[in-house]
């Protein structure tokens, strides 16, 4: 595939997901209010022309720069996770030799645009949001990379074809059944859905999207979408053998188990109940991460 093309394609696919996960959210909610859902496939654009006839809102003294450039840059961020993740054998926008190491500056650098997004704003509530998000999501990013790095032993690579190319024989998943349950809680995480919903949460008003409104509120929204498909993608290429598998194309099987990776995420971001920052902080150090080094040192036995 051309460059021009793979691009149409990357664009395409991130717009498509994001699209389907409203849809999901759209049914979860319906589901819970015990209602029949009305234009489910319709919603998603409802939602926009909503939000897109808000006035824009401003506070006293915010670092408007960065408030407006916060959105931006956590959808550029997704953008380039997704960039790394091959269509097929030889249809890959980024083909990085460090993709996985590329993939932990996205989610470092994710903690620290969502932590300007709420402290740019001059805000109160925000700056609550954007304290909690970052306490949580540096430990998370933690368990991110034992995982990762135990998905690419078998691979002797950090790139992630080379590590999709490993799974031709036996997938990840099969190999390492730790590693994806714990990889889709850094989904939530990164994208504050359901119980990592720490960031932008009712009980401060929205935290670090409390006073957004308007065609930033729209970009905030769609960048947490991106980035919950981003680490989908990576998830389904990783632990899943991305774009391998019979009789269908290698896209076609890469967008099914994305989608399949996305369905899980999203109910489990509506089922989960969300705990108390402070709890959910024990869990993460005392439970969680000491189960990913474990599951790192697990896997590299088997390696050896």
């Amino acid at each position: 595939m051309t460059l021009i093309a793979l691009t149409v394609a990357w664009v395409a696919f991130l717009l498509g997901m994001a699209w389907y996960i409203a849809v999901l959210d759209g049914l979860w909610a319906a589901a819970r209010e015990g209602r029949a859902p009305r234009a489910p496939l319709a919603n998603p654009l409802y939602r926009c022309a909503t939000i897109l006839r808000q006035q824009s809102n401003l506070t006293e003294a915010p670092d408007l720069l960065n408030w407006r450039l916060a959105p931006a840059l956590y959808a550029g961020l997704a953008g380039t996770g997704v960039a790394l993740v091959p269509f097929s054998s030889a249809s890959v926008l980024a083909d990085l030799e460090v993709g996985i190491v590329w993939w932990g500056a996205v989610e470092a650098l994710t903690v620290v645009v969502v932590f300007l997004h709420g402290w740019s704003a001059n805000s109160q509530l925000g700056l609550i949001g954007a304290y909690r998000y970052v306490a949580i999501g540096l430990p998370v990013m933690l368990i991110s990379m034992f995982v990762l790095i135990a998905a690419a032993l078998p691979a002797e690579s950090l790139a992630v074809p080379k590590i999709i190319e490993s799974q031709r024989e036996l997938w990840n998943v099969i190999r390492q059944p730790l590693g994806l349950p714990l990889f889709l809680l850094l989904g939530l995480s990164l994208s504050f859905r359901g119980p990592f919903n720490y960031a932008d949460s009712a009980d401060i008003a929205g935290g670090t999207a409390a006073e957004v409104s308007g065609a930033p509120r729209l970009v905030w929204e769609f960048a947490r979408l991106a980035m919950l498909t981003a680490v989908a993608t990576v998830a389904a290429s990783v632990f899943l053998g991305g774009y391998l598998g019979p009789w269908l194309p290698g896209p076609v099987w890469l967008v099914l188990k994305t989608t399949a990776v996305l369905l899980v995420s999203v109910g489990l971001s509506h089922q989960l109940a969300r705990i108390s920052p402070s709890r959910m902080m024990t869990l993460i150090w005392t439970v969680l991460l000491p189960l990913s080094f474990l599951h790192l040192v697990w896997a590299g036995v088997l390696a050896l």
